[in-house]
């Protein structure tokens, strides 16, 4: 664990911003130059596909695919963000755990606000369950907005009477748009990416006008987890978010559910992005994976 790439990433991360609120346009145009710095594996194939009626990339492993499928939904804030933009995400997970993945081009705010990214997320799990895959051989994976939709999609569609998933990996997920976390202001400072009032730009954009007080907007705090899959959750301790993570963790553990809060110490939000560039992503990537591995085998295997 080295302190000064943990230096190297901060300063990168606190650049200097435009003042006063930024367009869509160049919300999206800054989130895609600041992902495309990330490391891909190379030992990973994409293809373009459909999932739902939306647009999806199929990330696979050279050497072919084992059993099981990943559908990952990608960070953004509901905003911004896409596959491609995700990519040294995916790539990393599949290639640790030789499992396929579909990355969902979900529609975005603010020309599609709330429920429109959990209508196609659904719609994407629904597939591949109509496809002949078994639950059991499907995880949901997602960081950020998207680590927020692996909670909601499961929410979704135990409302709809469908099976739900195998498992869970949630990077830094952001699940209370009532903002009421307490890291929203205690990690302000420590935070190098996100403030309270960035995140509730973007967040009225998604919202348009909807109430944030209800389960499917702010699960860490309304949702009531009930039968949902073993899931692993990832956060660093110098994001706003932070509270979103712990929060949700204790909903888990009170209803039963077979929950790891994983920590990482002086680490951004979505740190496992800069795998090759942070030891700390690398090792939280590798913990993912065998996460991801152990619940895929064990249950498709049962």
């Amino acid at each position: 664990m080295s302190k000064a790439q943990r230096a190297e990433v901060d300063v990168m991360l606190r650049q200097p911003q435009p003042e006063g609120p930024r367009s869509v346009a160049e919300i999206r145009a800054g989130f895609r130059a600041l992902m495309a710095q990330m490391i891909v594996p190379d030992t990973i194939r994409t293809t373009r596909t459909t999932l739902g009626n939306r647009p999806a990339l199929r990330v696979e492993p050279d050497n072919g695919p084992r059993a099981g499928t990943i559908l990952y939904f990608h960070g953004g804030g509901f905003v911004f963000g896409s596959p491609e933009t995700a990519l040294s995400l995916t790539g990393h997970l599949v290639a640790r755990t030789g499992i396929e993945a579909h990355s969902l081009d979900y529609r975005l705010a603010p020309e599609h606000p709330f429920p429109a990214a959990i209508e196609d997320t659904l719609s994407a799990y629904r597939a591949l369950l109509d496809s002949g895959r078994a639950p059991s051989t499907i995880v949901f994976a997602g960081d950020s907005a998207g680590g927020g939709l692996t909670i909601t999609t499961c929410l979704a569609a135990r409302d709809a009477g469908l099976p739900l998933p195998a498992a869970i990996v949630a990077f830094s997920p952001g699940l209370d748009a009532t903002r009421t976390g307490q890291s929203m202001d205690t990690k302000e400072g420590a935070d190098p990416i996100f403030t309270r009032k960035s995140v509730e730009h973007t967040g009225a954009m998604y919202l348009a006008g909807a109430d944030p007080h209800q389960p499917l907007l702010s699960p860490a705090v309304l949702a009531d987890l009930t039968g949902f899959p073993p899931m692993l959750i990832q956060v660093g301790t110098n994001e706003i978010l932070l509270d979103d993570s712990t929060r949700l963790a204790e909903r888990a553990r009170s209803a039963g559910v077979d929950v790891i809060l994983d920590i990482t110490a002086d680490v951004p939000h979505v740190f496992q992005a800069f795998t090759g560039a942070l030891d700390e992503a690398d090792e939280a990537l590798d913990r993912a994976a065998l996460f991801l591995s152990q619940h895929i085998d064990r249950l498709s295997c049962g």
